[in-house]
């Protein structure tokens, strides 16, 4: 049986009298992308840190690639490549320069180095960019340069802490292909994001609040298990009918979304659809239908409150 990638038990991080992580589990299996969901504050950076040993826990039992830590995080960092939500390369160095110095940073060779950036220019449509400065660069541009810094050492773990806060969807898009090639190529990848489609595209998605991990699962099984069903409601006056379905207490919330609203009931009620059409409602909906869940629609049943 293939040993976890990342093992984790208890680990908490307390700042004084704030906890920022609180006693989380977490396993992470190889060859996977894991996905960490929550608002700001939700101890996914914190939590990020310690795994990558660069933050020391203050109780817990932390297992990354085999290495105990903090014990064995200057070992550790050899072994993984960790991409920060700003850029963190020098833009006053051109592409290659970058590379030539991150891969010196990893004890590359002159030659192995040479021939790894090459290889990096093709996978990431650098190649015409190679002699520009990094702060001359697209988002775009510079989050391919950050991705591919971070794994000229091909690093079998990969921690990106919300890498496309900062980029256009395309490249979005074109981003996470790299991951599933990255993948495919053996590696594992920990990735926190705020885009619920991202969090979609995830193996295993963790959702965190307030230090604390509230769901953990495929997103598939996050969605069938979430405790609530999801009733679509159109009307005339969906601004007056928001504020009443929020107020009933079967009602987990209620978003509008264009020309509907997007209303999460207990499970505890049966046919949430006849349930609605029963209640005291002005004005009266014009259509009532039972949708699929969204991952978005955990986000809220598991926080409590709508997307960041």
């Amino acid at each position: 049986m293939t040993e976890p990638v990342i093992e984790v038990r208890g680990l908490t991080r307390r700042f004084g009298n704030l906890t920022a992580v609180a006693d989380l589990d977490l396993t992470v299996e190889p060859r996977t992308i894991y996905g960490f969901l929550g608002p700001n504050g939700s101890g996914k950076t914190t939590t990020v840190r310690m795994l990558t040993g660069l933050l020391t826990p203050t109780a817990g039992e932390v297992r990354v690639l085999g290495h105990e830590l903090p014990r064995d995080a200057e070992r550790l960092k050899r072994r993984i490549g960790y991409m920060t939500q700003k850029f963190s390369l020098y833009d006053d160095l051109t592409v290659v320069e970058n590379l030539r110095f991150v891969g010196a940073i990893y004890g590359l060779g002159r030659r192995a180095a040479r021939q790894r950036i090459e290889v990096l220019l093709a996978t990431y449509a650098l190649g015409p960019l190679r002699d520009r400065r990094a702060g001359q660069m697209s988002g775009g541009q510079r989050q391919r340069l950050a991705l591919a810094a971070a794994t000229i050492h091909e690093p079998p773990l990969l921690f990106l802490d919300e890498p496309t806060s900062a980029v256009d969807p395309q490249s979005r898009r074109d981003f996470w292909e790299r991951l599933f090639d990255l993948v495919d190529a053996g590696a594992t990848i920990l990735v926190s994001t705020h885009y619920m489609d991202e969090a979609e595209r995830c193996h295993r998605l963790a959702i965190l609040k307030d230090g604390h991990k509230r769901a953990d699962g495929a997103p598939a099984e996050l969605m069938a298990a979430m405790g609530a069903r999801v009733v679509e409601v159109e009307g005339a006056d969906l601004r007056a009918l928001k504020p009443q379905l929020a107020a009933l207490p079967e009602v987990v919330s209620a978003a509008q979304l264009g020309s509907r609203l997007r209303v999460l009931v207990h499970d505890r009620i049966p046919d949430p659809v006849a349930w609605l059409r029963d209640q005291t409602l002005d004005p009266l909906p014009t259509h009532l239908e039972l949708v699929h869940p969204s991952l978005e629609d955990v986000f809220v049943t598991s926080t409590g409150e709508e997307r960041p």
